[in-house]
């Protein structure tokens, strides 16, 4: 009998796909169309302290393998989240999983503290990445001493798992897991989108209203998959990996590279059903190598043969 099950340090899943954060609304728009319990968590749509309208459109244009988006963290904020997101959310069957993001330091801390005491929460992804924000975002995220002073900031206050989502738009990912391990995060995902742009050709300009946005789906997996490899390589802590995860054997290609769960985002615009036919390709793959557990198959790739 094979069992998927995975542990991300203190956070344990039944399973170890994931609907990423940005991609799956929270929860409700897919609720219809697949039963949240088969998944091992939900990343909940990137929420600040305030509600948020975005950034101006156009928000979403095609690219070649995949999309630039630049919605720019539309949300209602934390008391919209919990008067109306949240009930329902506790029964939904699955990890919960809230993305917080802040403009400044304090900003996190806030919502790590107040989140902290929500029943019903699994985890917190801290968004240290975000490419289409003028504050805040990125700009925690591209440097190890600003990451860790925030870290050393929002982790005492946070007393729920700590992952930490980090960015491509960076020259030492390494290092910057490296910091989240000694800061105390119990783990990473990697990667958030990658910063870029189309020109509308007829109009001689930008074609998103915020000029440039972040790119996903399958453009960008053999550049997430790489990441995960490094940090696994290198860093000794929990990854959840993710970037144009398609199909069954892209998901195994980043436990193969390392991560211990995946998460799953751009797909699910063009199959709401894309994460349980993965899941399902998953217990079929271990059945077939006659594996017992996903574990048999994290870090494969770095394994002498």
């Amino acid at each position: 009998m094979t069992t998927l099950s995975t542990v991300l340090g203190p956070l344990e899943l039944s399973c170890p796909v994931l609907a990423a954060s940005g991609t799956f609304g929270f929860g409700e728009e897919y609720s219809s169309m697949l039963d949240l319990s088969e998944l091992g968590g939900v990343v909940v749509k990137g929420l600040t302290l305030e509600p948020r309208w975005g950034n101006p459109p156009p928000r979403v244009v095609e690219t070649p393998a995949g999309m630039l988006n630049a919605i720019g963290l539309q949300n209602p904020g934390l008391e919209g989240f919990l008067e109306r997101e949240m009930p329902r959310l506790r029964h939904c069957g699955t990890a919960v999983i809230v993305n917080i993001n802040g403009e400044t330091e304090e900003e996190f801390a806030v919502l790590a503290r107040e989140l902290s005491s929500v029943e019903g929460l699994a985890a917190l992804e801290l968004n240290v990445s975000c490419p289409n924000v003028p504050l805040g975002g990125i700009t925690f995220g591209s440097s190890t001493p600003i990451l860790q002073k925030l870290l050393k900031k929002v982790r005492p206050l946070c007393r729920l798992p700590l992952l930490v989502k980090l960015s491509p738009n960076v020259t030492d990912i390494a290092g910057l897991a490296r910091v989240c391990r000694d800061e105390g995060a119990d783990a990473v995902s990697l990667i958030n989108t990658l910063k870029g742009m189309v020109i509308d050709t007829a109009a001689k300009t930008p074609l998103l209203g915020n000029k440039t946005g972040g790119l996903s789906g399958p453009a960008i997996r053999p550049v997430a998959v790489r990441m995960v490899y490094e940090v696994f390589q290198e860093v000794n802590i929990p990854i959840i990996g993710m970037g144009g995860i398609m199909s069954t054997e892209d998901a195994l290609q980043f436990f193969m590279a390392g991560a211990r769960a995946v998460a799953v985002g751009t797909a699910n615009f063009v199959e709401p059903r894309i994460m349980p036919q993965i899941i399902s390709g998953l217990r079929a793959y271990l059945e077939e190598e006659d594996l017992e557990d996903i574990g048999s198959v994290i870090g494969a790739a770095h394994r002498e043969t």
